[in-house]
């Protein structure tokens, strides 16, 4: 049975598109995705992706208001949706942008991102899993780290975001692991638990060596017979070692909560706790959309 929705909630990232249907109580009663990300279309192209995906769910005699977050408010998406400066409260009613469509059973609210001047940072999608984790966590004094190709550390008082920092662990592992001479002893995608953990601790130590360090891994499998899981776990802990050195001033006698992917959570839960930091995991598409409820909330009312 198709469903037709109160209204729908969108996540819109570089990659995918993700949409919920949505009922008058704001729980969702039916889910859709797909492939049409950002990267792949042009600016008139988002309005058909949108309809493709979300038009059965349509009211077909009034107005659907869709309210979207993500990489859609980017300068190269459908409208953009200018930053909005920190320190700032994560969510901004009066700064959402209405997107142009030519179908009248469209109202395509987008949520802006967060930027900050110094120094120079920028976020899109990630205040609004913010703003879902502060919807119930209203209170909240600490940090989040929301892992994924471009990590970020966000440092959140009186409901605000006071201050954040984006590492591009992600984005640098898959290069290192697809394009360059690792990729010959990394192809794999078991897992070494102990080896992970020692390069944290090296990387944190002598954060120094990273270079030296990531060519020990080519010659080691090359001598040594090293195997691939064990490269890949190693390679994965010296990102995430040098990304925890970094990043210490942030999480250094805080509370941390992670929100993403469960498994890369994991792997940053496993980090942290070489250094006595015991993080809390939340779970990232519940964190988006608590975050587009909210975001309709303050949109009504």
């Amino acid at each position: 049975m198709t469903e037709t929705a109160a209204w729908i909630a969108v996540d819109w990232g570089t990659s995918n598109l993700r949409a919920w249907a949505m009922d008058a109580g704001n729980a969702p009663v039916a889910e859709a995705s797909s492939g049409a990300g950002m990267n792949t279309l042009a600016r008139d192209g988002f309005e058909p992706a949108l309809l493709d995906l979300v038009g059965p769910w349509l009211r077909p005699d009034g107005v659907t208001t869709i309210i979207a977050c993500g990489m859609v408010g980017a300068r190269q998406g459908w409208i953009e949706a200018p930053y909005v400066v920190t320190p700032c409260v994560p969510l901004h009613a009066e700064a959402m942008v209405r997107a142009p469509a030519a179908d009248p059973r469209l109202a395509v609210q987008i949520i802006p991102g967060v930027s900050q001047a110094a120094p120079p940072d920028v976020m899109r999608g990630e205040e609004t899993q913010i703003a879902g984790f502060l919807a119930g966590r209203p209170r909240f004094d600490g940090v989040l780290c929301l892992p994924g190709t471009h990590t970020k550390w966000v440092h959140v008082s009186a409901g605000e975001i006071v201050s954040f920092a984006t590492f591009m662990t992600g984005e640098v592992f898959a290069l290192l692991a697809g394009s360059s001479v690792l990729r010959h002893s990394v192809g794999s995608d078991e897992w070494s638990e102990a080896d992970f953990a020692e390069a944290v601790e090296d990387a944190m130590a002598r954060p120094e060596k990273f270079a030296s360090r990531l060519f020990v891994l080519r010659a080691a499998s090359l001598l040594d017979n090293l195997r691939p899981e064990r490269a890949r776990a190693r390679l994965s802990g010296l990102l995430i070692g040098l990304e925890l050195a970094g990043s210490k001033p942030y999480w250094l006698g805080r509370e941390v909560v992670l929100i993403g992917d469960a498994a890369l959570a994991r792997t940053y839960r496993s980090g942290l706790a070489l250094s006595g930091l015991e993080a809390e995991p939340q779970d990232a598409t519940a964190m988006t959309l608590d975050g587009l409820v909210a975001a309709r909330s303050a949109l009504a009312g």
